[in-house]
């Protein structure tokens, strides 16, 4: 992507046209059509095969869009933000660390060609399984956070390529990254001397990682697993799904895991318990000054929040940007209206993401080095905040209680300013004696100092329906 104040907020363009589906209609191969016993049968799959095809086909046309317009570009005279870390594009080292950080996020999309999801037809989420796509991102992103180093990059982007953000020369890279990172806090990216010839440790965990959000029924974190958690909130293969749910899906998924040492809480009601979330990790003290003797469980915080009614209230942009720009902050999902998106960070006035809405061919994660590639993006994508949906998941981590002490704090300030007359969720000490569950994303609250105020049901506008 260049690196300018240009801006063209058009159609996205075709990134590989060979990665299109083209239905020939005039196939009779298509069809089986034989008048034997089992030709009824075969027809009938046939014909749901097809159908297959033909919404993976279009969805691609769609939401790709057949439209050669240029890409959006980015600014060199505005900072970056990337999940809590600023770029300032017009340094070099700086523009190569954000290109590394972004290209090492995890990437997940539509597929086509995995097993069919259980009780139906389907072998592709296209057209429908954005919001599960966008909530992968978000538990692969807190996976990282929590398996990986601090700084992590995956060692594929730390090649020369010719790609979206003009990277410089190799022999200015080291010194211009050592000082653009000199007061940065955080570890400096792995040297460029990193090769893929041998895996090491950390990419060794990195495939595992992507291998559990791998699209076939046995994957913890895959498509499959996730429809069928989805099921006790009344949602099945091929419905759609909004932000809430999708934050009970990955609470669910997580629990029933391997990954044992991590937490997951989802905020009910706009509101995180701190008893309840210092219970979930390991100690059952409320007083968060009172030092933790049983050790702590790390966590990953969802919560579902509604920022206006039928649109974002422009009073709450200045809040997720706050938000986007805390280092516990794992991203936002949410999208524009009936379109599901990652949000992962912002410049100026336009949010930064990741898009689902690419359908690529499933990938047997079960191979020794099945390839990596497909699971990152290289293109920056943004959109102004304008569109973005008001319903949405905020996704936060805290690696220990010392850092959830931190958290609280930061998210409290970031959340409190005179711009905004309510904040869009709270801490509270205390536990939340009644039982609840999520079985619908139709009622949302704001919280005041003093109590919730309950927002006006209106089902279709938690979910990200694709038509």
């Amino acid at each position: 992507m260049d690196v300018s104040d240009e801006f063209d907020d058009g159609m996205e363009p075709i990134d590989d046209l060979a990665s299109f589906e083209v239905v020939n209609l005039s196939n009779p191969g298509l069809l089986d059509l034989s008048a034997d016993d089992d030709g009824q049968v075969q027809e009938t799959k046939d014909k749901a095969k097809l159908k297959t095809k033909l919404i993976s086909a279009w969805n691609n046309v769609r939401y790709r869009g057949w439209s050669l317009k240029s890409k959006p570009r980015l600014s060199k005279s505005c900072p970056v933000c990337l999940l809590g870390q600023s770029y300032q594009l017009s340094y070099s080292g700086e523009r190569e660390s954000f290109r590394r950080a972004f290209s090492s996020l995890m990437w997940m999309t539509y597929r086509k060609g995995f097993q069919s999801l259980d009780g139906s037809s389907l072998t592709s989420d296209a057209g429908w399984g954005c919001m599960l796509r966008s909530a992968q991102m978000l538990l692969a992103q807190g996976l990282m956070l929590h398996m990986m180093p601090t700084g992590w990059t995956w060692p594929a982007t730390h090649h020369q390529t010719k790609d979206d953000l003009e990277v410089l020369d190799t022999h200015m890279l080291d010194d211009s990254l050592r000082e653009s990172r000199r007061d940065s806090g955080k570890p400096r990216r792995r040297s460029l001397g990193n090769t893929l010839d041998s895996e090491t440790n950390e990419e060794r965990t990195h495939r595992r990682i992507v291998s559990w959000f791998g699209d076939l029924p046995s994957a913890p974190f895959g498509l499959h697993r996730l429809v069928e958690l989805g099921r006790a909130s009344g949602k099945r293969a091929g419905d759609w799904y909004g932000p809430a749910i999708a934050a009970h899906i990955l609470q669910k998924a997580v629990a029933a895991s391997e990954v044992s040492d991590l937490a997951v809480y989802v905020a009910q009601d706009c509101t995180v318990y701190v008893g309840d979330v210092l219970n979930l990790c390991g100690t059952s003290h409320t007083n968060l000054s009172v030092r933790c003797r049983s050790g702590w469980k790390p966590l990953v915080l969802l919560v579902p929040v509604r920022l206006g009614s039928d649109m974002l209230n422009p009073a709450y942009t200045r809040c997720v940007k706050r938000l986007l720009e805390l280092r516990c902050c794992m991203g936002i999902i949410g999208g524009k209206p009936k379109h599901s998106l990652f949000f992962v960070g912002f410049q100026d006035d336009q949010l930064i993401y990741l898009d689902p809405h690419y359908c690529q061919t499933s990938v047997d994660v079960r191979q020794d080095n099945f390839p990596l590639a497909s699971f990152h993006c290289k293109t920056v994508r943004k959109m102004p905040f304008s569109r973005m949906d008001p319903s949405c998941t905020v996704g936060f981590y805290a690696g220990s209680r010392s850092d959830f002490q931190t958290l609280c704090k930061d998210v409290t300030k970031a959340l409190t300013s005179s711009e905004e007359k309510y904040p869009i969720f709270t801490f509270v000490e205390g536990r939340n004696d009644e039982e609840m569950s999520c079985t619908s994303d139709s009622v949302t609250y704001i919280k005041t100092k003093d109590r919730p105020g309950r927002i006006k049901k209106k089902s279709s506008m938690d979910e990200f329906v694709l038509l």
